[in-house]
């Protein structure tokens, strides 16, 4: 019988390799991004078109390569890290396996440029599928430019399964800020289609935080310093106030090296325990420096994943290190503004707290109700939906309820309801109870319905939202004076792939170039004082449902509109409140259920509760 084992070719083999190593065009950015860190570079610039599947180009002035170095830096195994196995257990530099080049190499068609100080001229190569076209003598300044086009041509099917140009920037840009993070000491840009989105000047780690996750962490950022013998913690956490209710703002490093690690993020959350909700995630980024030989980094092909020796004691130093930090500063709000000068001369501003005053303090009735868990979460909540009863404004003198107008219908609402027999009416004509400003009881003559106000409230928003994106948009009223709102860069693409949606459900937002927005109108049944903070939750919130890969775009953000304008638990309804609320709900297309499946209402019969008291006859 003849032999069927063969060899692969090693373009076949190469395009295996790049099976693990570049899985979309982020994974290309982050090994391009890390060899010219590894190159010594003080400017790496990165540049993409077409969220990469086009170009991607990593530009950097570090100390280049000789021609030789040049043409085997495309083979695989080729590195200038390891020359024994001891060097794998004693990695510090960035990228190390050498299969990046000869990947990208097998997947795209790549042009390099580089060249040495000490060489008079550059070296130019262009490969494709693997195969050096064109090699050359050139004039270049000293470093490296790398450029690979047209990502996965010779593997149309890999190409079909990359997701939408605002997904693979978002993925770009992921990886993008992992590497800057890690280096403040060096600049770096991004462009895209011609458009800068980041830069990052060279500054301290505290000014590469704030130029990459935003102005408002500028005075609220906590410095974390723990240096032991065993390991070094270094790096900022956000105060507590700052915790949002998505992840993205979390960032751990080894030996500058970014990882993911459910582990040692469970210790930072736990030092957080009792100063934020739940369900909020801090923002921290912290850098852990330790022998190279007390972890092995080799475990996963993308190095995101690695291994302690000893893991149990890096938890105890990350959620000691952080615990500590966050005890150092007062917890209490700082007043961003100066006080007027016969406040700062009052007993209570100039003197220190006195045990006895501290006594009395936390013994009183209104410091116990604070001091409960999670009290002042709610508290917040409460005063950020005061706007709902805005939401029904009164239609006519005589005092009518106008469905219409929040009905989940553009043409005058008849409820699906109404019918021959009036005792089929899911209520009768009798007043409705609010219990605890979170349910309303409805009496019907099968015995009542106990409402979720939050719930049906959702389910009411969503359905007008639904019809306002295939119908009549939603009406827009102009701010008479527009509101500018800066977001992070990394925000900025969703903003820009959401404008479409979100005009049509009623904001208008205009750039206005550095990643800053202004805002010029807003759903006409908007309280105008809420509109950034309305704008920058429904971000949040978005950001949240974004992390479910089986919704749409405007799925998610229909959801998030409407969970996050709903009214909450702890608003007071008046009676037409509470009966527009019912109305409109069974309305709806579908009235008993959220868009998440959360019940909005549920029944109980008379028969039930009489047979609970013995009463059934």
């Amino acid at each position: 019988m003849q032999d069927i084992i063969q060899l692969l070719s090693d373009n076949i083999a190469n395009q295996i390799a790049a099976g693990e190593v570049i899985q979309r065009p982020a994974s290309a950015v982050k090994e391009l991004l890390e060899n010219a860190v590894d190159a010594g570079a003080s400017e790496i610039k990165l540049i993409v078109n077409d969220a990469g599947k086009a170009l991607i180009q990593v530009i950097d002035n570090g100390k280049g390569m000789s021609e030789t170095d040049a043409r085997m830096a495309f083979e695989r195994h080729a590195t200038s890290k390891i020359k024994s196995i001891d060097d794998l257990f004693r990695i510090k530099t960035m990228g190390f396996r050498g299969e990046a080049l000869a990947s990208i190499a097998a997947v795209a068609q790549v042009e390099l440029k580089t060249k040495r100080d000490e060489d008079e001229v550059g070296i130019y190569i262009e490969i494709e599928n693997s195969l050096v076209k064109k090699q050359e003598p050139i004039a270049a300044p000293t470093g490296t430019s790398i450029a690979m086009k047209n990502l996965f041509f010779n593997v149309p099917a890999r190409r079909n399964f990359l997701k939408s140009n605002p997904s693979e920037l978002r993925h770009i840009v992921d990886e993008f800020i992992r590497v800057a993070m890690a280096f403040p000491e060096i600049f770096f840009s991004l462009n895209s289609n011609g458009q800068e989105v980041f830069h990052l000047e060279k500054g301290s780690l505290k000014q590469r935080i704030v130029q990459i996750l935003g102005n408002n962490y500028n005075a609220k950022l906590v410095s974390v310093q723990e240096r032991t013998d065993y390991l070094d913690i270094l790096g900022f956490v956000g105060k507590p106030e700052t915790a949002k209710k998505t992840r993205g703002d979390q960032y751990f490093f080894v030996n500058n090296r970014f990882i993911k690690s459910a582990y040692l993020n469970h210790a930072v959350m736990s030092a957080f325990a009792e100063m934020i909700s739940k369900d909020s995630f801090p923002m921290y980024t912290l850098f852990i420096d330790l022998d190279p030989a007390q972890l092995d980094i080799n475990v996963h092909p993308t190095k995101q994943e690695i291994k302690f020796e000893d893991e149990k004691i890096v938890y105890a130093f990350v959620h000691s290190a952080v615990k500590h930090a966050l005890a150092q500063f007062s917890i209490s709000p700082t007043l961003d503004f100066e006080l007027d000068a016969s406040i700062q001369n009052l007993d209570a501003v100039n003197k220190p707290i006195s045990e006895i005053n501290k006594r009395d303090a936390s013994s009183s009735s209104l410091f116990q109700t604070f001091a409960q868990k999670n009290q002042a979460h709610f508290v917040e909540k409460k005063s950020e939906l005061t706007h709902w009863k805005d939401f029904y404004n009164k239609s006519t003198t005589s005092g009518d309820i106008e469905i219409d107008k929040y009905s989940t219908k553009n043409a005058q609402a008849i409820p699906v309801f109404e019918k021959n027999v009036e005792n089929e009416k899911p209520w009768d004509n009798s007043d409705l109870l609010q219990v605890h400003n979170a349910y309303v009881i409805v009496q019907n003559y099968k015995g009542y319905l106990l409402v979720n106000q939050q719930n049906a409230h959702e389910r009411i928003l969503y359905e007008r939202f639904a019809n306002a994106i295939t119908g009549k948009s939603i009406a827009t009223q102009q701010i008479l004076f527009p509101s500018t709102i800066e977001f992070a860069p990394a925000d900025v693409i969703i903003i820009n792939e959401l404008l479409p949606d979100l005009t049509i459900l009623g904001y208008r937002l205009e750039p206005f170039g550095n990643n800053t927005f202004v805002l010029q109108g807003t759903p006409a049944d908007m309280q105008h004082s809420s509109e950034i903070n309305a704008i920058e939750k429904l971000l949040e919130q978005y950001k949240h449902f974004s992390s479910d890969m089986k919704f749409s775009k405007r799925e998610k953000l229909l959801r998030s509109m409407s969970l996050q304008q709903s009214i909450k638990a702890g608003t007071s309804l008046t009676q037409k409140e509470m009966k527009q609320l019912v109305e409109v709900l069974f309305l709806c297309d579908i009235p008993n259920t959220t868009p998440t499946g959360k019940p909005t209402y549920m029944s109980f019969k008379k028969e039930e509760m009489d047979r609970m008291f013995g009463r059934l006859i």
